[in-house]
């Protein structure tokens, strides 16, 4: 791959709606985002990725588009579009936008069209099947919401699918009008001023024959079915036609897919010239239960992450991918919980746990994307409702804890534990009402903490915050820009890797658990000729690494 901007990019992931409120309505805005600009460049980041801002119901947040032509009221206008890419621009910082490729709101004009019925131009734009002969729906595919895949229209006596929402039907990819109508919607963006996209859920574009079901599965139940609706061969072929156009009007665009599922070895087809610059992938996330109680419903109990495994797989991120490409390296996005809360302690160990697995993750081969807040240990979002959680099964797991004696706060916090939604507090900027999102309220709810927000930690040389900004920089360096890495076989308390370039070498090392470890031989028996770049203890002197204790060191 040709030598792009984007190699040395480092993504900070704003949610607009939950990052700064201006017009005080409790929902973060595009003015909110603007005001912030002098405090991101400050961070150490390049490029902001924006979650979706266009017109929308809001069914989703704003990921069931139903115009992408126009920003949803609630953000802002055009021009305060067009202020932020300018002014962001004159920062020297780069903007992509979400963009959804798989589906649209059922709000969007083209949909409403279609339910007009079977000979309306717009009804191909979707996918549409009759019922199967017994008149049930078409088969047994379980949408990632909950529930069918498929929604039955009165009107036509057709069900349309959707993967998602049914509030959110699926466009049909195989028609070159919805191929082109899409093509329209980012060259759009990007005579605006924008330097890119990510393209969401891009590996269901394509779904197989609807006439198969999922093996195994009792007479009128359903399942979840990526083998039929994920990462199918003709997704590549869409993928390429579609960035191809877009390079022929922006030759440098940053396109990162969300390729949840896939692996390194699948990444290698979505990576390339005329591909993705990057995928975004969970594969390396992977945790373990540390104790299971049979008073709390399964996959709710204390977790950690899973050492072993995570490295083994970040090894095979780091040395599969072919020459110029990269993998992304990230803990937590607005679909998952938070960084500290989830694989830190954000009681006892709060700085310490978020400033280890920063270093941890970040220093490797890849682009980093850092989700607002992180730079700051901004923990999970205290939730008071059950009803804010998305997750079909939420309810039912709080009922059964409060069955089982778990207290309304105790029940909430565990449901949080694995749940989108404990991402999406606002920011916080003071410890003021509201944490200095808004003086209005936040439509999500905002943690107020005295210690951890920006105006607390900005000019605290020991925070999470200054952390973070020296550990950008470090990432500048082309060591860790260009470097080789070879992992170091260590204990699974550890994370140890080497990054090597010419007749440089660094080494990093972070304990991620709670429990104390020895310092390994080789680190303390080092040449002098090591110099400590960042650290929260003497390896020449101690002979235990406490809890979530880092070291960098150069020579």
């Amino acid at each position: 791959m040709a030598s792009y901007w984007w190699k040395d990019a480092i993504i900070y992931q704003i949610y607009p709606k939950s990052f700064k409120d201006t017009n005080h309505d409790g929902v973060g805005d595009l003015r909110g985002i603007i005001e912030s600009l002098n405090y991101i460049k400050e961070l150490g980041v390049n490029t902001l990725w924006l979650n979706p801002i266009f017109i929308s119901p809001q069914i989703d947040n704003g990921y069931d588009v139903s115009n992408y032509y126009a920003v949803d009221e609630i953000f802002g206008t055009l021009e305060d579009v067009e202020e932020l890419i300018e002014k962001a621009h004159a920062l020297d910082l780069r903007i992509i936008f979400d963009l959804v490729l798989n589906h649209t709101s059922n709000q969007h004009p083209w949909f409403q069209e279609a339910l007009k019925g079977k000979d309306n131009i717009y009804r191909d734009y979707y996918l549409w099947e009759d019922a199967a002969q017994d008149g049930s729906a078409p088969n047994n595919w379980e949408s990632f919401f909950g529930g069918s895949v498929w929604e039955y229209d009165t009107h036509s006596r057709q069900y349309y699918f959707h993967l998602f929402a049914k509030e959110m039907p699926d466009l049909n990819w195989k028609n070159p009008e919805v191929q082109k109508s899409m093509v329209d919607i980012a060259k759009f963006w990007l005579s605006k001023g924008i330097d890119g996209f990510r393209l969401d859920a891009f590996i269901h574009m394509v779904k197989d024959d609807f006439s198969l079901n999922v093996p195994n599965i009792a007479s009128g139940e359903i399942a979840l079915a990526e083998q039929y609706y994920a990462n199918l061969p003709e997704v590549r072929v869409y993928l390429e036609e579609f960035i191809s156009e877009l390079r022929k009007v922006k030759p440098d665009i940053f396109i990162v897919g969300e390729a949840a599922s896939a692996t390194p070895k699948l990444a290698l087809d979505y990576i390339g010239e005329n591909l993705c610059s990057t995928v975004i992938s969970f594969d390396h996330i992977q945790d373990r239960e540390i104790i299971e109680n049979p008073l709390i419903p399964k996959g709710l109990g204390p977790k950690t992450l899973n050492v072993s495994d995570f490295k083994k797989r970040m090894i095979s991120w780091q040395t599969d991918l072919k020459a110029g490409q990269q993998p992304t390296l990230y803990w937590n996005n607005h679909d998952m919980p938070r960084l500290v809360s989830r694989f830190g302690n954000d009681e006892a160990y709060r700085v310490k746990s978020s400033q280890s697995l920063a270093a941890a993750m970040y220093l490797l081969s890849g682009i980093p994307v850092l989700l607002y807040g992180e730079e700051i240990g901004m923990k999970n979002l205290k939730i008071s409702d059950i009803s804010a959680f998305q997750q079909p099964t939420a309810k039912e797991q709080y009922n059964q804890l409060l069955a089982n004696d778990f207290s309304k706060e105790e029940a909430l916090k565990m449901i949080a534990s694995i749940n989108k939604e404990a991402s999406r507090g606002g920011m916080q900027w003071t410890a003021d009402k509201y944490s200095g999102f808004s003086d209005y309220g936040c439509w999500s709810g905002v943690n107020i903490e005295t210690a951890f927000n920006v105006q607390a930690e900005k000019d605290d040389p020991n925070s999470i915050l200054t952390f973070y900004q020296e550990l950008l920089r470090l990432k500048k360096d082309d060591i860790f820009q260009k470097g080789k890495t070879e992992f170091i076989q260590t204990s699974d308390n550890l994370i140890a890797y080497k990054r090597i370039l010419a007749d440089e070498e660094a080494i990093v090392v972070c304990h991620v658990t709670e429990e104390p470890t020895d310092v390994p031989d080789w680190l303390s028996s080092l040449e002098d000729n090591y110099q400590v770049v960042m650290s929260s203890f003497d390896y020449k002197m101690a002979d235990m690494m406490q809890p979530y204790d880092y070291i960098i060191v150069s020579k």
